[in-house]
């Protein structure tokens, strides 16, 4: 399973309400990071 799938699994089963804002803020920071590396493909190539 990946670690975005494990995430989201997690936050539909997650009723405590600092770990659910742990997993968004996580998950963020992956789609940011997948974006930068987009980003950075176009640029190179």
């Amino acid at each position: 399973m990946s670690i975005d799938r494990f995430i989201i699994k997690k936050l539909d089963n997650c009723h405590e309400e600092h770990t659910r804002l742990n997993l968004v803020k996580l998950f963020k920071l992956r789609i940011q990071k997948a974006e930068k590396e987009e980003k950075g493909k176009y640029k190179t190539g």
